[in-house]
This record gives structure tokens, sequence and C-alpha cells, in this order.
């Protein structure tokens, strides 16, 4: 899989559908054992989401951390600084594969950002670890790498036209695990988790509006790959352009998009 290079302007782009599943994630969790927490958002992007953790937490130090130099910029100038309850909102750089943390936190929360680690299950002992006893690790990814958005694109991927360029560009298909595996890894690791699934019905605006969308997600790998040539590049998104449109008709009201999450929610022991 390439690391992607991420533009913050096209994922804002949908920031409000984007948001949702954060919202909702948070709204399962529990309070946290401490009056002024410590959060960790790991994969903040471009800090959008973040800075709504200082609104349910407002004395926190919250620190959202991500390894794209790109979005960090953008959380930078757009979210650092005191937050209106005498906490604190700041961004660092972080790699999700390797981050241990170095001090307790009562939230280590993920938003859409573990379905691009590989193996991440296995980082999930050393982040509950860190955890102050009642505290909460909880996470939401994208649940839908066999929905016609992703399907079609490693499809035209591995084609004969592309394949040369894009073979190993994509995620892997298992790159989120069931439910029940999730569940069962927490569990485990002495948590009491609450993991569950939800399908958005998402009606976008506008022309082509399913490949706008994952043009600042799921799409980026063959971006990237394909940068240093916007002829290929634009010849690849006029054939997905077309596939989506079949996969995801317009309406007179927008086009919708079917977008299944999956959510987790995991309390540490006392």
């Amino acid at each position: 899989m390439t690391t992607p290079a991420w533009d913050p302007a096209q994922y804002l782009r949908h920031a409000g559908h984007r948001a949702r599943p954060f919202a909702d994630l948070l709204a399962r969790v529990p309070a946290l054992p401490t009056g002024r927490p410590r959060i960790a958002d790991l994969g903040c992007g471009p800090g959008n989401v973040t800075a709504s953790l200082a609104e349910r937490w407002p004395t926190a130090h919250i620190t959202g951390y991500d390894n794209s130099p790109e979005m960090l910029d953008k959380a930078h100038v757009d979210h650092e600084g005191p937050t209106g309850g005498g906490g604190r909102l700041d961004f660092a750089h972080a790699d999700a594969r390797v981050w241990t943390p170095a001090e307790p936190y009562d939230l280590i929360v993920s938003n859409a950002t573990l379905q691009w680690v590989p193996g991440h299950a296995d980082r999930f002992a050393d982040w509950i670890a860190a955890l102050r006893p009642g505290g909460t690790f909880a996470f939401q990814v994208p649940d839908n790498i066999d929905a016609p958005l992703h399907a079609l694109m490693r499809d035209l991927a591995a084609g004969p036209r592309w394949n040369t360029r894009l073979a190993g560009v994509l995620r892997r298909t298992d790159s989120v695990s069931e439910p029940g595996a999730y569940l069962d890894r927490l569990a485990r690791l002495g948590c009491a988790p609450d993991v569950w699934r939800t399908t958005y019905l998402h009606v976008l605006p506008g022309q082509d509006p399913v490949l706008d969308w994952v043009k600042g997600t799921g799409l980026r790998p063959v971006l990237t790959a394909l940068a240093d040539d916007p002829e290929a590049r634009d010849a690849f998104l006029a054939e997905y352009r077309d596939l989506l449109r079949q996969a995801y008709p317009s309406a007179p009201y927008g086009t919708v998009m079917p977008f299944r999450r999956l959510f987790a929610v995991a309390v540490k022991g006392a």
C-alpha cells in the first residue's frame, strides 16, 4: 500500500458528513476518570473533529497526532491553542504504526484512521496499557471495503491498463476486521467493549459527488502514485468516474452513497 499524500482542502469538502460518525462515537464514551483529562486523537487529520473534543471536555489537554505534514499544518493554523474551559489543544507528528504513549491518558480516540494501519489491532495493548483505570479507548473506521466505490477502484487498478502502475497501491480487503474480532481482542485486554456497525445513507450534492468524496480519502494512494503523470491520473479518474456514475446514480435530490462504519468503545477496568 502506498503512503498517500493528503489534501486537507479536498478532505474538508465533505466535513459535515465525515464528522457525524465521530460525534456518534463520542456519544457512547462515558465520563472520564479525571477532572482535567489528558486526551489523544490518533490520526487527527486537519484537526476539525479534534476541536470538537474540547466542546465535550473543555478542561482537557488534547493532542492530535498525525503523520501527514499537510494535515498537521492545517490543524496548527486553524485549531491549536487554549480552549474556552481552560484546557489546551495542540498537535504533533506521530505514526500510528509505532506510536506508544509516553504518559497516562484518560481517552485515546481514533477517527477513520486505523484502516490505513496494517495490523492495527496488535497496537491496542500498548494504547490500553497507557490508559488510566476507567479510561477509554474509542475508534471508528470505514467498514465498506467491499462497497462499489472501493471494489470498482480495485478492479480498475488491477486491469491491464493500470496494473503495472498501481499494483499494491491500494488498501487490502482485510484492512478492517470483523466486529467480533475487535470485541474479543479488547475484552481480553481487560476492557468492557461496546462494538457496533452503522450504515449512513449520505445524500451528496453536485456533479460526481462520490468521486469528489473518495478523492479526499480512499483514492489518495492512486493520486499519489500517479502524481508525476497528470495525463495518466486524469485518464484513471475519467474511467473511474464513469463506473461510479453507474454504481451511484443521481436523483433529483442528490446522489445517495451508502457508507458502513464500525465503532468500538472500550473502557479499561479499574
